[in-house]
């Protein structure tokens, strides 16, 4: 059995619960949560997913998360421990509809000032590295990335909170 997700509507409203395999395979929208992570000297975490993966596998992406089944910052705050092996306040940014990638997606978009040394799930995350919003910028376009991080990172670049200090 797959994860179990919240089927949601086009307002974000639950309209149930399914298997996320079964709410891909149907293009039925479900919600994410993620984590970008930035460093003291305001860098952003980048990484690359693990090639075994089913979603995206060897994608770049600037997020960590997974589905969500209770609130988005409770499922943010779990995946960054999960897939990252640290513990960092997760603060929300923002949410929007994803229509790229391979189901539509409601993405809750959080942020962590990450302070201590990672420890990456080798079995979700195969590289990692801490990139400045310049190197960022130069390479977004160029690598294959996972789309809904790709619209988060703009998103959160173009705004307040994403401009570094």
């Amino acid at each position: 059995m797959s994860e179990l997700v919240e089927h949601v509507d086009e307002h974000d409203r639950v309209l149930g619960v399914v298997e996320r395999d079964e709410a891909v395979r149907q293009n039925r929208p479900h919600r994410i949560a993620a984590t970008i992570c930035r460093d003291r000297e305001g860098r952003i975490l980048v990484l690359r997913r693990a090639g075994t993966l089913s979603r995206f596998p060897g994608y770049y992406d600037v997020m960590v998360g997974g589905a969500v089944g209770e609130s988005y910052e409770a499922v943010a705050s779990r995946e960054l421990t999960e897939e990252l092996g640290v513990r960092a306040p997760v603060r929300f940014l923002l949410k929007f509809l994803c229509q790229e990638g391979i189901s539509p997606i409601w993405l809750g978009a959080h942020e962590a000032l990450v302070s201590e040394p990672l420890s990456p799930d080798s079995g979700e995350i195969e590289w990692h590295a801490w990139l400045t919003v310049a190197e960022l910028r130069e390479v977004v376009d160029e690598r294959r990335f996972v789309p809904a991080g790709r619209r988060a990172l703009r998103q959160y670049l173009e705004s307040e909170s994403g401009n570094p200090s």
